[in-house]
C-alpha cells in the first residue's frame, strides 16, 4: 500500500493530521497560523463535563463557538464567558485534536431552599440564588426560611464536610443571632452562624445517652464551647 493510497483511511488521515499538528505547533507564529486556516482542525465538536444541575445546552450557547473557529485558538476568552454563568464556580477548556474542545465545569452546588413568592428558590454556599428549577431537578436540600449569607455558609460547610449531619436537616431557620436547625427526627438544634460544623457531631452522643435513659430532647444547643445543652420534652 502506497503512502497516498494510506491517507485514504481514517485511521491514517487522523494520526496524519496529529502529526502535522504537533509540528506546526512547535513552529514559529506562522505555523499557528496555518494551523487556523486548516479546515481540518476547526471545532467540530464540543464536549461539556462535569455538569448535574446545569444544562450542557446552556454552556455551548454562552461559548458561541462556530465551525469556523480553530481548535488552536486562545480558550481563555471561552472560559470566561462560561464562568460568567451564575451557576458556574469555575470551568477549564482543553482541546482533543484535530477538532474537540473539552469543557469542565465545576458548579456552584444549591444547599439550601429559600421561600420566594409561591415557590422555592435554590441558592448556593456563597449566598447567590442558583437558576435550577426545582420541580424538574432532584433537589434534596433542607428549607432555610431566609436567605441568610451565615446560614447557607454554614449549611454548605456541613453539605462539604459532614453529609451525614447535613441529609438530617430539613429546615433552619434565623432566630435572633442564632440558627435554628430542625431535623428529620424533629429534633432542633440551636447553634450560631459561627460554630464550626464539626460542632454538630457532639449531638450524637447526646442523643444515644438520652435514649439509653429514655429521655427525648426537645432542643439541643450547641453555642456553648465544649458542651451541648439538652432542654428535655
Amino acid at each position: 500500500m502506497t503512502f497516498p493510497e494510506r491517507l485514504k483511511k481514517p485511521g491514517y488521515r487522523y494520526l496524519a493530521g496529529i502529526a502535522i499538528a504537533a509540528a506546526l505547533l512547535t513552529s514559529p507564529k506562522w505555523g499557528m497560523a496555518t494551523l487556523r486556516r486548516l479546515s481540518y482542525f476547526h471545532v467540530r465538536k464540543i464536549e461539556i463535563r462535569g455538569v448535574r444541575y446545569l444544562e450542557p445546552d446552556a454552556v455551548v450557547a454562552t461559548l458561541r463557538v462556530d465551525t469556523l473557529r480553530s481548535i488552536v485558538d486562545p480558550v481563555g476568552p471561552l472560559e470566561t464567558r462560561v464562568r460568567s454563568l451564575p451557576q458556574v464556580a469555575d470551568a477549564s477548556i482543553t482541546r482533543r485534536f484535530p477538532g474537540t474542545l473539552i469543557v469542565t465545569v465545576t458548579e456552584n452546588l444549591p444547599v439550601a431552599l429559600v421561600p420566594k413568592g409561591d415557590g422555592l428558590q435554590p441558592y448556593d454556599s456563597a449566598g447567590k440564588a442558583l437558576p435550577i428549577d426545582p420541580s424538574t431537578a432532584n433537589l434534596d436540600l433542607p428549607v432555610l426560611t431566609v436567605a441568610a449569607r451565615g446560614a447557607l455558609r454554614l449549611i454548605g460547610e456541613l453539605r462539604a464536610s459532614d453529609p451525614k449531619i447535613f441529609a438530617r436537616i430539613s429546615e433552619v431557620a434565623p432566630v435572633g443571632g442564632d440558627l435554628l436547625f430542625t431535623l428529620t427526627s424533629s429534633l432542633q438544634v440551636r447553634a450560631s452562624a459561627g460554630v464550626p460544623p464539626q460542632r454538630f457531631r457532639d449531638i450524637f452522643p447526646v442523643e444515644s445517652d438520652l435514649a439509653r435513659r429514655n429521655e427525648r430532647a426537645a432542643e439541643l444547643d450547641i453555642r456553648y464551647r465544649d458542651q451541648v445543652v439538652a432542654r428535655l420534652q
